[in-house]
């Protein structure tokens, strides 16, 4: 798929994504279950038509927005028909905007269907035959899950009634503060990717984080769950997509990213001077 333009990619992918929204939405009627049920077939259909596509095309990186536009769609859809209260809207906007944030981050860094992310690629040099299983199940699927779980707080949040109170003011500057972080995470990385003055980003929020990115990825669902649990006044089993993310990220997605920065020279030296996530001196 080298030859396909940027501008093509960026049209096929955007095709696929409205492919997979639309069957899920034609099956919506028809799908069994409670509310949170419905919401979690329609995801995983909408997933695996996303993974047949990335099949066809050889690219992985097909599903890269999912991660962004998935909750997104969710949560607006969840709100029509709702009564959008003041602790309802809260975490819808906050929703909102972390996702277009992520996918306009994602659109910036994307070279089209010619390239694909350095972590699926090494997997499939690692797993070899086992390959698509990992591709469904551990790029595509699991993602899916844990994200979805991460916008359950939302969902019921949307469709249970609730009060607004400090906890869910709180949390929900939480989330704001999350997507700023990692927003300004990003843009210094994109800077320093641009200029190329070292083998490592040392300045801004990465002078003393490996990884200020994934904190701020991390806080927002937190915030998101918590401030569902003091709308609702609990239940406590909403935490569980924030708690499922924060181990991808300390199981999966750091341990990745350091391994592939250790291959750099003086990697020890800058692992012992910088934390893992907080940009705090060490």
């Amino acid at each position: 798929m080298k030859n396909i333009s940027r501008g093509k990619s960026f049209l096929i992918v955007t095709v696929i994504y409205i492919i997979a929204a639309a069957v899920a939405i034609a099956l919506w009627p028809i799908l069994p279950g409670a509310l949170w049920l419905k919401v979690l077939i329609a995801d995983v259909i909408a997933t695996v038509i996303t993974f047949i596509f990335s099949v066809i095309f050889k690219n992985a990186s097909i599903y890269d927005p999912y991660w962004s536009v998935q909750p997104i769609v969710i949560v607006i859809a969840i709100a029509i028909g709702q009564e959008i209260t003041v602790w309802r809207l809260l975490p819808l906007i906050a929703v909102c905007l972390w996702g277009v944030r992520l996918t306009a981050n994602w659109a910036y860094t994307f070279h089209g269907l010619g390239h694909q992310d350095w972590r699926y690629t090494m997997l499939r040099e690692q797993t070899g035959v086992f390959y698509p299983v990992i591709n469904f199940i551990g790029i595509h699927m699991v993602p899916t899950l844990i994200v979805w779980l991460c916008t359950m707080p939302v969902v019921f949040t949307l469709t249970s009634p609730g009060t607004l109170n400090a906890g869910s003011v709180i949390f929900f500057i939480l989330s704001l503060c999350a997507m700023t972080l990692q927003g300004t995470a990003d843009y210094q990385m994109h800077s320093f990717r641009r200029s190329r003055t070292g083998r490592f980003i040392r300045t801004g929020l990465w002078k003393y984080s490996r990884h200020p990115n994934y904190l701020g990825e991390i806080m927002m669902w937190w915030g998101i769950a918590l401030a569902a649990v003091c709308t609702l006044g609990g239940p406590w089993w909403l935490i569980v997509g924030a708690a499922a993310n924060t181990v991808l990220f300390f199981s999966v997605s750091i341990p990745m990213a350091d391994k592939r920065q250790s291959r750099k020279e003086g990697f020890a030296q800058y692992k012992k001077e910088t934390r893992m996530l907080l940009p705090i001196k060490k």
